[in-house]
């Protein structure tokens, strides 16, 4: 006795076997892809670590220029994000809990630094704070000069960095359940009382992680610091233009200078994923 298949069955069977193969297929297509964009990712940051020995890595790190450009941006890095918290929570946590006319338009000032290219944005401080800028030439009359000075760099690294705080800050505030605030409230809490009481260490995990890409964007801001602060060594060189500067002519200190800020953000990419993992 001969079986023979359905007409149904046999469209079933061949479709299961075309099915098995298209997503063997793609299922290669994808770790191809996958494969080859890690390479792109992987390969050049590696050759960061092949071009150069450990002696000579050691070596670089005690040169002048490198030591100089290490303390100059961990310093500026520092002090632009202690400042980008101190007024940029207030400003996170109002937007998160109040709705007032032009709070759309606060958010879009906010962000634009994200966006606008550094070289832009370094112009636009220069042409605010220069010697002959808006507010610079009125400064200049009391001997006060902030281009091309270590207080530039931080002003540039706070205006490029603090949009990534304060997003993170305001997400987070946005993420805490206003019942616990009301009940605050219900037994007699101020409103500053409640924000640092209830709200802040609720939110805290996101301020965190803020601070953090926040500090790290500091770190390596390059094209606002260079138009504003200029490219003087010990006083406005960080790190970014120090690589900028020696590869001319101590490609060994350059490729030092940038395996630590790859370290760096490594570390900084590792913290915030603890600390948002912490949150949940």
């Amino acid at each position: 006795m001969v079986l023979t298949q359905s007409p149904a069955e046999h469209w079933r069977s061949a479709h299961g076997g075309r099915t098995v193969l298209w997503r063997a297929v793609l299922t290669l297509l994808t770790a191809a892809l996958l494969a080859l964009f890690l390479l792109f990712i992987t390969l050049p940051v590696a050759s960061l670590f092949l071009r150069i020995s450990p002696e000579e890595f050691l070596s670089s790190l005690t040169e002048p220029v490198v030591l100089d450009a290490l303390s100059l941006s961990f310093v500026t890095a520092t002090v632009s994000t202690v400042i980008v918290v101190l007024f940029g929570t207030p400003l996170a946590l109002v937007n998160a809990r109040r709705d007032y006319r032009g709070r759309e338009l606060v958010d879009t000032l906010t962000d634009l630094p994200i966006v606008l290219p550094p070289a832009v944005a370094g112009l636009a401080l220069l042409m605010a704070f220069g010697r002959r800028g808006v507010v610079g030439q009125y400064l200049d009359l009391f001997g006060i000069q902030i281009g091309f000075t270590t207080l530039a760099v931080v002003m540039a690294q706070v205006f490029v960095a603090s949009p990534f705080y304060i997003r993170q800050a305001r997400a987070s505030f946005e993420a805490v359940d206003s019942l616990y605030e009301d009940a605050a409230r219900t037994l007699g809490a101020s409103p500053g009382t409640v924000a640092l009481r209830i709200t802040i260490p609720l939110a805290q995990a996101g301020l965190v992680s803020g601070a953090i890409l926040s500090f790290a964007r500091a770190l390596g801001e390059f094209g606002a610091t260079i138009m504003f602060a200029g490219n003087f060594q010990g006083r406005t060189q960080t790190m970014p233009l120090a690589i900028y500067t020696t590869m001319q002519g101590d490609m060994n200190a350059a490729i030092s200078l940038s395996i630590i800020l790859v370290v760096i953000s490594f570390a900084v990419i590792s913290a915030v994923k603890i600390v948002t993992r912490r949150k949940y």
